[in-house]
């Protein structure tokens, strides 16, 4: 299922809440069942189990299990996933952080939202450092160029800057986030800002790259071409990878979300297919000093 992020008066239908409400959906769907039979189920209208499977409302862990029996769902493994997805939802909800202060818009609100509650995150890029690994030289560079959207224009250039640093406080600290990113080639040769921009930029990737929960590998211009090469995206997971995915799609003028199912499932395997076809760790890392010496 692929979808923006729709809004109603002053309610937000959120990404986790999607994913939780097309999985419910898929078995309802299964069990050959209607949104009616769901709702006298749960003693509730049918309007109100359409805005739990549409997102647009929370869902709480006895509606769930209520449904579970009603399709005829008893895997402990899939009922625990469900609930898992539908607690983290809440607290997504719920939460204020540090989002809350900057000029975020749109889809790159709620997906740094999303950020601050994942386990673990796979970046393919195409074009950029990924934000997570962006030194502020490298970030204050692509403000000055001509590539900023409209969106990030109207957000100052220093709250900017804090806003990309605040989110890569996930990668320290007890709840550190696990990142696996891959970064085409292309990437690293053609940085906006000066030569020193460029080697604050390499030795920030040197140093990263050396820490336990982060993994980065570059997919080298001798790979070849690749169907990844038409763009980049983010995959983030909230329990162990591919079981609650939700995919991020940027795109020059647009963002989209793909909320499990084949879709997620398919982003999955472009990701491991990238993968295998990149340079492993210590050979990205051999680049990244030969890249270095330069500059």
């Amino acid at each position: 299922m692929t979808v923006s992020q729709p809004t109603q008066g002053n309610s937000t239908s959120t990404a986790l809440g999607r994913r939780l409400g097309g999985e419910l959906i898929a078995l309802r769907t299964a069990a050959g069942l209607t949104q009616t039979h769901a709702a006298k189920a749960l003693c509730a209208s049918t309007t109100k189990v359409a805005k739990m499977e549409r997102g647009w409302v929370p869902i709480r862990d006895p509606d769930i299990r209520a449904l579970c029996e009603l399709y005829g769902v008893h895997d402990p493994r899939t009922i625990g996933g469900l609930l898992e997805l539908a607690r983290v939802d809440r607290e997504r909800r719920k939460a204020k952080g540090w989002w809350d202060d900057y000029a975020l818009h749109g889809v790159m609100q709620e997906y740094v939202a999303l950020e601050s509650v994942a386990t673990a995150i796979r970046v393919w890029q195409t074009a950029f450092i990924p934000g997570l690994l962006q030194t502020p030289e490298y970030v204050r560079s692509l403000r000055k160029s001509s590539i900023v959207s409209a969106a990030m224009a109207r957000q100052p250039d220093e709250d900017f800057v804090a806003a990309r640093l605040a989110r890569q406080q996930r990668l320290f600290g007890q709840s550190e986030l696990s990142l696996h990113t891959v970064i085409y080639e292309a990437a690293l040769r053609n940085f906006p800002g000066g030569a020193g921009a460029t080697r604050g930029q390499l030795d920030r990737l040197t140093e990263l790259a050396s820490l336990p929960n982060i993994t980065i590998q570059v997919f080298p211009f001798g790979a070849g071409t690749h169907f990844g090469l038409n763009g980049s995206f983010n995959i983030v997971s909230f329990a162990e990878p591919g079981a609650m995915d939700i995919v991020y799609v940027e795109a020059p003028f647009a963002q989209r979300w793909v909320e499990g199912g084949d879709g997620a499932a398919a982003y999955d395997e472009l990701f491991e297919e990238i993968t295998e076809r990149s340079f492993g760790e210590r050979e990205s890392l051999s680049l990244l000093h030969k890249l270095r010496k330069e500059f």
